[in-house]
């Protein structure tokens, strides 16, 4: 059931960035995110590729009666068992198009950082639709259609090597992009706003908020962050069923 975060030397760079070492802290966009976040107190969440398992123990933190934490890779949820292990946290080795989204079980479906790596998203839209007990939040980041439409994802650079722009192309065009991530080759797909919004109106849910992430003041000395200024990076998007 692998992915690519079961590489070993993916994941060995991966355990290196700051949002691997610091947790949410170590997030730029965490601060924009958090307020996001519903009411948790007494309610039931689940998290779609909860990698190292930050936002459950949040949840759980929070006062969730229950999360379940999913993940394909067994890396990730190895990690997040060391590191964010908790009573009322369960974490599952699982895809998230596997999953079974029994009806109306969960007040929080919570997807940080996945979906620019699902094919279909109205397919997860549905199933997300389907789980949530009416009133409940669906809450994700995903990465904005400006970078994911970006030429490999890289900046154009001049002579000294400091970025002149971000190239966009093919915006029109969803699907599959290759870029490297973390000195590998990753595959990712790239969907329009339209995709992104619309879809979730299509199937059914109410836009609550859509925020496009911005690094805050103090994390601007943080080498390459101030050029994050200068394009969207991340998408976040709170819908209610």
């Amino acid at each position: 059931m692998g992915t690519i975060y079961d590489s070993q030397t993916f994941f060995d760079q991966y355990s290196k960035m700051a949002r691997s070492r610091q947790g949410l802290a170590g997030a730029g966009e965490w601060r924009q995110l958090e307020p996001l976040f519903p009411e948790l107190r007494g309610k039931s969440v689940l998290d779609l590729g909860c990698g190292y398992g930050w936002h459950c123990k949040y949840a759980a933190d929070q006062g969730a009666e229950t999360v379940l934490g999913l993940d394909a890779s067994e890396r990730m949820i190895a990690e997040a068992r060391a590191r964010n292990a908790h009573p009322r946290v369960r974490y599952e080795v699982q895809a998230l198009d596997k999953y079974g989204y029994p009806g109306e079980a969960y007040d929080l479906v919570v997807c940080n950082l996945v979906l620019h790596y699902v094919e279909d998203l109205e397919a997860v839209y549905r199933n997300v639709l389907r789980t949530l007990r009416p009133g409940g939040v669906f809450l994700f980041n995903i990465e904005h259609p400006v970078f994911t439409a970006g030429v490999n994802e890289e900046w154009v650079t001049g002579e000294d090597g400091e970025p002149l722009y971000w190239p966009v192309d093919r915006y029109f065009f969803p699907g599959q992009r290759e870029t490297v991530f973390l000195g590998q080759k990753v595959k990712k797909q790239h969907h329009t706003l339209t995709q992104i919004l619309g879809g979730l109106l299509k199937t059914g849910f109410r836009l609550e908020a859509v925020e496009e992430a911005q690094p805050p003041a103090d994390m601007l000395d943080i080498p390459g962050m101030a050029d994050e200024l200068r394009r969207p990076m991340m998408l976040l998007v709170r819908a209610k069923k």
